[in-house]
């Protein structure tokens, strides 16, 4: 499969999208990259911005939260080089049951946090949706237009989890590389602050 050929949407454009629909109860969690890029579009309570070093991590994270607090839901976005080192946690997802747990995996086909080289799957052309639907995901989804994905991701969302979407985007954009996160323990103290706040 050549890869050239297939469209793409900018990535930013695609998390501004994601922020516009976002609800009060939805958690998103970021990582890698996307830790990077989101924190400069939203700074919403129930963000959890990962640690970008730990790669293959953000899913775990996102079955755990959502199996230990189902009044909230789970977006995690999550790249595809991540995703590459930890292919068991869609089988995980899956057995989990989790009901509100939706990954978003954000595909460029580049590790771009250790210097933008390809993944594997940018030769081998690897269908991410394709898998999610063998480890047993019931609602999965695969976008490379913007409009495509606004348009249908209210159906997405409003189908029961866990969910797996696919989107396939631009590089990030390279100023978002120069900011810098919080350090992690004030990150995960305002996290752990917001869930527990049993505020209605």
């Amino acid at each position: 499969m050549n890869q050239q050929h297939i469209a793409t949407m900018p990535v930013e454009e695609a998390l501004v999208h994601l922020r516009e629909r976002r609800r009060d109860r939805d958690i998103v969690i970021s990582n890698q990259s996307s830790a990077r890029l989101w924190p400069q579009l939203s700074q919403h309570p129930l963000d959890f911005n990962y640690n970008p070093s730990a790669m293959g991590g953000a899913i775990p994270l996102g079955i755990g939260i959502a199996l230990a607090r189902p009044e909230y839901e789970i977006i995690v976005l999550s790249g595809e080089g991540s995703l590459l080192m930890s292919l068991g946690c869609l089988v995980s997802a899956v057995a989990s049951g989790a009901s509100n747990l939706s990954i978003l995996l954000l595909d460029n086909r580049m590790y771009e946090v250790t210097g933008g080289q390809k993944t594997a799957a940018n030769e081998a052309g690897v269908d991410y949706q394709g898998m999610a639907t063998a480890a047993g995901f019931q609602h999965t989804a695969s976008w490379c237009e913007l409009e495509a994905w606004r348009s249908q991701s209210d159906a997405f969302f409003a189908a029961s989890g866990p969910r797996f979407a696919s989107l396939r985007v631009g590089a990030t954009p390279t100023a978002a590389f120069g900011t810098s996160l919080e350090p992690l323990p004030q990150r995960v103290r305002r996290f752990q602050e917001s869930i527990t706040d049993t505020t209605p």
